[in-house]
C-alpha cells in the first residue's frame, strides 16, 4: 500500500464524558506515552465549558505540562511511516471563545471544529444556527492562517441521525464544497451517534470523495465493538485514508444520544489493516504499554463515586 495511512489518537473524545476527573499530570503522561508509541496525530485536548464538560477544564494545564517536556518531539523514535511528520496536537472548539483560548495555547497545532449538518445537534452541542457555525467556520480558517496554525472540520452527523432531519449525501457534499472554497483542506466525516451500518459508511464515503479534490477527507466512527471491524473495512476500501480512534473504544459524544456508543478501539483499526497488508507504524509491541495505560484509566476513572450517604 503505497498511499500512507494517517492514524488519529482520540483521548480527548474517549475522556470528556467520564464521570470522574483525571488529573492533569496524569493526562500529560498518557500523551506522552501515545508519543512514545509512535503517534503523531492526537485529539488531545478541547477547549469548551467547564460547566458542560468538566473532564476538559485544566486543557491548558495539560498543554503546559506536555510543553514542559522540551524533548518530547526528539528523544523517541517513531516508526519511520509516522516520522514524516511534526507532531500534531488537535484542540477542538465550539465557539471564538474557544478559537480564542486555543490559539493562546502553546503547542496546539491545529484546531478542530464540529460542523453539524444537523440543526438539532447544532443547538444541542453548539446552540448556533447554520448561519452563525458557518461564519464561526469563517473565522477560524482566517484566525488559524494568519497564526499558522491547521484546521479540521467535522462533519457532525455526516452518517444521518436520529431526529426526524432530512439527510443525504448532497447536503454533505454541499458542505464539502462549502469548505474547499473557503479554504479548508482537511475534514473528518463523523458517524456521531454510532448507528451507521458498515454499507452506509462506504457507500457515503464512495459518493462524497471526489466532490473536491485536494481535501484530505477521513472518518471519525462510533460503533459498538462488535461493528467496529466492519465498519473499518468499508471506509478503507471506499478509499479513506485518515481514520480517528481511541484505545479501548472509550468515549462517544455525550450531546448525541442518551446511551453513549464507544469510538472506534485504535486497536481493532491497526489489527483490521495489517490484516489488509497495510503498515500503520504501530506495531503490537508498542502498542501494548500505551494500551495497558488506556485500560488502567478507564477503569479508575469510568465509574461514578458512589454516594456517601
Amino acid at each position: 500500500m503505497t498511499t500512507p495511512i494517517k492514524l488519529v489518537e482520540c483521548p480527548r473524545d474517549a475522556w470528556q464524558g467520564l464521570p470522574q476527573i483525571i488529573p492533569a499530570e496524569e493526562k500529560a503522561e498518557y500523551h506522552r506515552a501515545l508519543i512514545a508509541a509512535g503517534f503523531r496525530h492526537i485529539d488531545a485536548v478541547s477547549f469548551v465549558s467547564p460547566k458542560y464538560v468538566p473532564q476538559m477544564r485544566d486543557s491548558e494545564r495539560v498543554m503546559q505540562l506536555l510543553q514542559s517536556d522540551s524533548s518530547l518531539t526528539t528523544r523517541h523514535s517513531p516508526a519511520p511511516s509516522e516520522a514524516e511528520g511534526p507532531l500534531e496536537i488537535i484542540g477542538i472548539v465550539v465557539n471564538e471563545m474557544g478559537m480564542e483560548r486555543a490559539l493562546a495555547t502553546p503547542g496546539v497545532t491545529t484546531l478542530g471544529y464540529p460542523y453539524s449538518i444537523s440543526a438539532h445537534f447544532r443547538q444541542a452541542n453548539a446552540r448556533m444556527t447554520r448561519a452563525e457555525s458557518r461564519a464561526l467556520v469563517e473565522r477560524l480558517r482566517t484566525a488559524t492562517k494568519a497564526a499558522n496554525r491547521q484546521l479540521v472540520v467535522y462533519i457532525s452527523m455526516a452518517f444521518g441521525n436520529n431526529y426526524g432531519e432530512p439527510w443525504g449525501p448532497e447536503l454533505i457534499e454541499d458542505t464539502l464544497i462549502w469548505l474547499k472554497d473557503i479554504g479548508v483542506r482537511t475534514v473528518s466525516l463523523a458517524d456521531t451517534i454510532g448507528t451507521a451500518s458498515p454499507e452506509l459508511v462506504g457507500s457515503v464515503f464512495n459518493e462524497v470523495k471526489n466532490c473536491v479534490a485536494g481535501i484530505e477527507l477521513g472518518v471519525h466512527l462510533h460503533s459498538r465493538p462488535d461493528g467496529a471491524v466492519e465498519k473499518v473495512l468499508a471506509a478503507f476500501e471506499a478509499g479513506c485514508r485518515r481514520f480517528d480512534s481511541a484505545l479501548t473504544g472509550l468515549g462517544g459524544c455525550p450531546f448525541a444520544a442518551d446511551e453513549l456508543v464507544g469510538n472506534i478501539p485504535t486497536e481493532i483499526v491497526v489489527q483490521t489493516l495489517a490484516k489488509k497488508g497495510v503498515d500503520t507504524g504501530l506495531s503490537p509491541e508498542a502498542l501494548g504499554p500505551v494500551l495497558a495505560m488506556a485500560l488502567e484509566i478507564r477503569d479508575k476513572y469510568a465509574h461514578a463515586l458512589a454516594s456517601p450517604y
